[in-house]
């Protein structure tokens, strides 16, 4: 997968999870959920856009591990949704499976960028 790909992929991740929330009700616990899985969703693709203009291979794998403690943090607030509207799973499962693809292509990076620079 070519960075844009991945850039465009991590974009579109963001806008479904941000389309998804606008659902959501604006009461507690709802808007907290709201908002640390608004940040964290963006923050994977924002993360990711850094990691292409990194510094050194030092920077680039640093980034990328940004990338994936926001793939984590964004997949355990759709698991919380999950529990606390049933409903919902399908919808939350289709976004959770592309947080954990996205998951695995940036573990996958970072272990091949580890071994070329040691």
């Amino acid at each position: 997968m070519s960075s844009q790909n991945l850039k465009d992929r991590t974009k579109k991740y963001a806008i479904s999870i941000l389309r998804y929330l606008d659902k959501l009700p604006n009461k507690y616990p709802y808007s907290a959920i709201n908002n640390q899985l608004s940040r964290c969703s963006m923050s994977v693709g924002a993360n990711y856009r850094a990691a292409s203009r990194a510094k050194s291979p030092a920077d680039f794998i640093n980034k990328l591990k940004i990338v994936e403690e926001e793939c984590d943090e964004s997949m355990y607030f759709m698991e919380l949704l999950m529990e606390l509207i049933p409903s919902d799973k399908k919808e939350l499962e289709i976004l959770y499976k592309e947080g954990n693809e996205l998951l695995s292509i940036t573990v996958a990076s970072i272990k091949t960028a580890r071994k070329n620079n040691p």
